[in-house]
């Protein structure tokens, strides 16, 4: 049998389609080893408790990984995508928020993700946690949201129970120095207990983001009841920032200095002690003023070297502990290109072609008279 051009093609594309309609259904191996797990327990929560786990994904191979889609079976969890696109190394989040406000009971539910073409795959997650209808949250969590460096943060939660009348908290476990816990019997009658739960934010905890969460711990008979989490989440600003956080002075020529300004401030008057990064090519001008707000030199000296360079700065002030600013520095230091110079030889031959065609010159004008 013979087979045309159009025959033999269309057989090509059959294959090829054979080949990815067996990949999708048999290689997900691949895309599963993006996640660092695929099951997650929220264990007992209360009513109305903001719950949300997230699951994370890398990717290790070449090609640049698109999410398209991610469902859930059951209505108690409300899936969500952080960073759909993600390149080589890059990490991308799976967002499983349990509904604790409209479902209660034990709950469970598979979250579908699905990967866009031409890596296509799905990726089965599964979450699972029981949310108690006799215990509730109000807020569903602590949340502090921003706080300055130094600065003492409280919240109230008031936590409900509707149930047995000797139900109890017994314990709250912190595993965190930075905030403590109060907790106060507010009232008790015909099964309906009350507390006060006050969560205090130190102020010694050093700048950044807070996402912790305490254990309030009752009295339930069933072991997976007594615990029950509730999330605390802030930041805190520091006291002394700098700007810009990252200072990208491009590209250098080998052998020349470059210099730069950045700002460093400060929420009260302060001293910059040092500057430092412990690298030679980077010299600092400041002055010993204490004032809020102090504008630094940063000349970067490459030397000889090339190539990339990326260096952390330092900068201490008279504040106190935890009272330092942070920047990160990075240039690309460019080699000169080489100049090639003609050698003896070929200077001697360019003369010579110069020479001739000066006495061809002369030869033509003496002619022409």
């Amino acid at each position: 049998m013979k087979l045309t051009r159009q025959t033999r093609t269309a057989g090509l594309c059959l294959a090829l389609t054979m080949i990815l309609g067996t990949n999708a259904a048999f290689g997900q191996e691949w895309a599963e080893k993006m996640f660092n797990k695929r099951e997650h327990d929220f264990g007992t929560v209360a009513r109305g408790a903001e719950t949300v786990y997230r699951f994370e994904l890398t990717n290790y191979y070449k090609q640049t990984m698109k999410i398209s889609s991610v469902t859930s079976s059951c209505g108690c969890t409300s899936p969500s995508v952080e960073n759909e696109t993600f390149d080589t190394y890059e990490k991308a989040y799976i967002v499983a928020k349990f509904n604790t406000h409209s479902h209660i009971g034990r709950k469970g539910a598979t979250l579908t993700v699905r990967f866009a073409p031409p890596y296509r795959a799905e990726v089965q997650l599964r979450v699972h946690g029981n949310i108690r209808s006799d215990v509730v949250f109000e807020p569903g969590k602590v949340q502090f949201g921003s706080v300055d460096q130094g600065i003492e943060k409280e919240q109230l939660i008031k936590v409900n129970y509707a149930g047995r009348s000797n139900w109890q908290i017994v314990d709250v476990t912190n595993d965190n120095d930075h905030f403590e816990v109060e907790l106060e019997e507010k009232s008790r009658y015909g099964g309906q207990v009350k507390y006060g739960l006050l969560v205090r934010l130190k102020d010694n905890l050093p700048p950044g983001y807070v996402k912790d969460q305490i254990t309030v711990v009752t009295n339930d008979g069933l072991a997976d009841s007594q615990r029950i989490p509730l999330i605390v989440e802030g930041r805190v600003v520091p006291e002394i920032s700098v700007t810009p956080e990252a200072l990208v002075l491009g590209d250098v020529p080998s052998g020349e200095s470059v210099t730069k300004k950045i700002i460093v401030r400060g929420k009260k008057p302060f001293k910059i002690l040092d500057v430092n990064c412990g690298d030679d090519c980077f010299t600092f001008k400041t002055d010993t003023e204490s004032k809020p707000l102090h504008i630094v030199e940063l000349t970067f000296n490459p030397g000889a070297q090339s190539g990339p360079v990326k260096v952390p700065v330092k900068i201490t002030t008279d504040r106190g502990p935890n009272r330092d600013a942070k920047l990160m520095v990075s240039a690309k230091v460019v080699a000169p290109e080489p100049t090639v110079e003609p050698d003896s030889e070929s200077q001697a031959d360019n003369d010579d072609q110069t020479k001739i065609a000066v006495d061809s010159a002369r030869i033509a004008g003496t002619a022409s008279k």
